[in-house]
């Protein structure tokens, strides 16, 4: 029985670190770009998003309790795994290292950022182009940035990878290989829009 519920929960934390958690990083970064065409590209795209219908079912439902459930077991995950990068100094164990480093990371930074933004928000700050101007107007804080957003797409781009092996999509060596170079691409691509998107503000 236990091993079934271990089973299970891993697969649905697989599963919602894709969708929607995965998903909602995507669009999210997508939003951000819009900032590199200057604040009233940025502000639109954020009013937008504000604006739409049953926002407040779609953030607790479809982001906030994924999100809650993938993180609270992926820390679960980070502390009882079983790391032998000293040992076993193969690609696929540093990948997996990351993956679990990265998801403490993105967890703080997303903490802060939700914190900065979203909470702000309910007590009746303005989330637009201004706000994330006056953020980043640190240099601590575009380091953080960088790093915290560049630790989330990394985290997402190799939970791809892990995704398809565990739900049996990628099961020859050839397939996740190239699946490897796929998840890759995916993290520079969006590595760039997140990076772009970041100094836009400063």
């Amino acid at each position: 029985m236990a091993s079934n519920r271990e089973f299970f929960n891993r697969r649905l934390h697989s599963l919602l670190g894709v969708i929607p958690v995965g998903l909602f990083l995507v669009q999210h970064l997508v939003v951000n770009h819009f900032a590199t065409g200057g604040e009233e590209s940025f502000n639109k795209a954020a009013h937008f998003m504000e604006s739409l219908p049953f926002r407040t079912f779609l953030e607790i439902f479809v982001i906030f309790l994924p999100l809650l459930f993938h993180a609270i077991y992926g820390i679960y995950i980070a502390f009882t795994a079983k790391n032998n990068v000293s040992r076993y100094n193969f690609f696929r164990n540093w990948m997996f290292l990351l993956q679990r480093v990265t998801g403490v990371i993105t967890l703080i930074f997303l903490a802060w950022h939700v914190w900065e933004t979203r909470i702000a928000a309910a007590f009746g700050a303005d989330v637009n182009f201004d706000m994330m101007e006056s953020i980043l107007s640190n240099p601590f804080m575009v380091t953080f940035y960088i790093i915290g957003v560049v630790s989330a797409i990394f985290h997402f781009a190799n939970g791809l990878w892990s995704f398809a092996v565990s739900w049996g999509i990628t099961v020859t060596p050839r397939s996740q290989l190239i699946s490897t170079y796929v998840t890759m691409v995916i993290f520079i691509a969006l590595s760039i829009v997140g990076i772009r998107a970041i100094f836009a503000f400063v």
